[in-house]
């Protein structure tokens, strides 16, 4: 997972993050470029990037 994090950084990619909060809640998070948040890497299960499709005109 670690690994994923940093590939995620150094590409300033946008990822969805699953983890779970504190008080054992699963939460969903979107990390935005350039966003400064702070998780405990033993509570993030699931790191998914965000891909954006253009939408063309048929």
């Amino acid at each position: 997972m670690k690994y994923q994090l940093i590939k995620a950084m150094q590409r300033n990619q946008l990822v969805y993050m699953m983890c779970i909060s504190k008080s054992g809640f699963i939460t969903k998070k979107c990390i935005l470029n350039q966003a400064k948040r702070t998780f405990i890497i033993d509570n993030v299960f699931a790191i998914v990037p965000v891909v954006y499709k253009k939408r063309g005109i048929v």
